[in-house]
């Protein structure tokens, strides 16, 4: 693939043809997987109609009114720690998967950690802002998170005087949310500071105390004027490195781990500033260009698309809390990062304990008896869609679970796995599920 053509749509062609594995990429990439029966339905269409399917698939009402019933028992409850589940249920159930996807990729980019705001509602209220912004303006978004209650609790930020500029926002602003280390100076961030001043939270809500301003000319990233806040973000925006900073994200989370070509990025970043960072736009470029299809296998599963994905890809429900204690135990609970930068990803999610975990995490989620499949256990999943022959269900699972292919003598071990009669079927076809979940095949997006 030329460098020119990376960002070029995908068009299928006799050498690469559009298959089951690669709408199965696309939905693994832009949400958390799919059932075989969305699979069939996407291998029917062109890759182009089921992008657009991504982005306008909406969550019914009924759906969204349980989600607020929800939420509404966990602010009654009080407590953070029930948050994750929450969570973890609407990414399993909700129609909208892209949203939910870029949702966890926000999350991820402004990390606000519920341990230390320690408040259900801030956390609830951030996370539906980062939905209502995942795939619109950036600088919407930036100036939603800039104000946001839980944000700057979270930074220590809470309260921004003209005679004590607080710091913390403004380097992390510039650091980690839009420009990245290298770009900016100490003291273009005490320039930014000053500019943030009067900021403050009030009754859990933010406020602008002008008493408080700094209404001085400020200097910083070659601009010079009596900045305030909005206007700071808006200059940090755009600055050329940001819309390069941002692009290198979102390909490092949609596309690959890997090191990414400079110019392959600096295109993309040409886009976002030709958009006005429209971030639905340079998704929407990037799920349906050629280096996209060109990508698979090249990312590791983080624990929360292992774990949600297995129920997707079953089409099954189950115990929230205990995947919700199963992605702690990986190093992924949402509304818990583990610091400002958020979860680093990438290789980071595989070491010797969290393997093994990864693996457990499968086996447990079959064997426990809240799983429940759509069609009563995993002998009624293959029967449905009339697959039989062994060679075909070895073909099913690989569709839903595996980017890459798998060796001829791993194929030939699970060939005699799954076709075993000694025991039932149900407990063959969970033995080969449980087989594949160790093929270091499965570990990969």
């Amino acid at each position: 693939m030329k460098i020119s053509e990376a960002w070029s749509p995908f068009e299928p062609c006799k050498e690469k043809p559009w298959t089951r594995a690669l709408a199965s990429h696309l939905f693994r990439r832009a949400g958390f997987g799919a059932s075989y029966a969305q699979l069939q339905a996407a291998a029917l269409q062109a890759p182009g109609e089921v992008v657009e399917g991504l982005f306008g698939a909406l969550d019914s009402p009924d759906f969204l009114s349980q989600m607020r019933t929800l939420e509404r028992q966990s602010l009654a409850g009080g407590g953070v720690e029930r948050l994750p589940n929450i969570w973890l249920y609407r990414m399993v159930k909700s129609e909208a998967q892209l949203l939910e996807k870029a949702t966890l990729f926000w999350h991820g980019h402004f990390a606000t950690g519920a341990e230390k705001v320690d408040d259900v509602r801030m956390m609830l209220t951030q996370n539906q802002m980062l939905r209502n912004n995942a795939l619109g303006s950036f600088e919407v978004l930036v100036q939603a998170i800039s104000k946001d209650p839980a944000m700057l609790t979270y930074l220590d930020s809470k309260e921004n005087r003209k005679t004590r500029p607080n710091e913390n926002y403004a380097r992390e602003l510039m650091e980690l949310f839009c420009m990245g280390l290298g770009n900016y100076s100490e003291q273009d961030i005490k320039q930014v500071a000053r500019a943030f001043t009067g900021w403050e939270i009030r009754n859990d809500k933010f406020r602008f105390n002008q008493h408080q301003h700094d209404f001085g000319t400020k200097q910083f990233l070659g601009n010079v004027g009596d900045f305030d806040g909005d206007q700071a973000v808006s200059l940090v925006i755009g600055n050329k490195a940001s819309s390069h900073f941002i692009a290198g994200r979102l390909i490092n989370y949609f596309v690959t781990d890997l090191d990414c070509p400079q110019e392959v990025v600096e295109r993309l970043a040409g886009q976002l500033r030709e958009s006005n960072f429209d971030i639905g736009h340079a998704v929407r470029t990037i799920l349906s260009s050629n280096f996209f299809f060109e990508s698979v296998g090249k990312k590791i599963r983080s624990p929360v698309e292992l774990g949600v994905g297995l129920y997707r890809n079953l089409e099954a429900t189950g115990n929230f809390i205990r995947l919700s204690e199963m992605m702690r135990d990986l190093g992924q609970l949402p509304f818990f990062p583990p610091n400002v930068k958020g979860w680093p990803g990438g290789r980071t999610w595989i070491n010797s304990a969290t393997l093994l975990g990864r693996i457990n995490l499968v086996g447990e989620v079959l064997a426990d008896s809240k799983t429940k499949l759509a069609h009563e256990d995993l002998a009624g999943l293959v029967a449905h869609y009339d697959v039989n022959a062994t060679d075909q269900m070895l073909e099913f699972f690989s569709d839903l679970f595996l980017a890459s292919p798998i060796s001829k003598s791993s194929w030939a071990k699970l060939r005699v796995l799954a076709s075993d009669d000694r025991v039932s079927k149900s407990e063959r076809v969970r033995q080969t599920v449980f087989a594949l979940a160790a093929l270091p095949e499965f570990q990969l997006a």
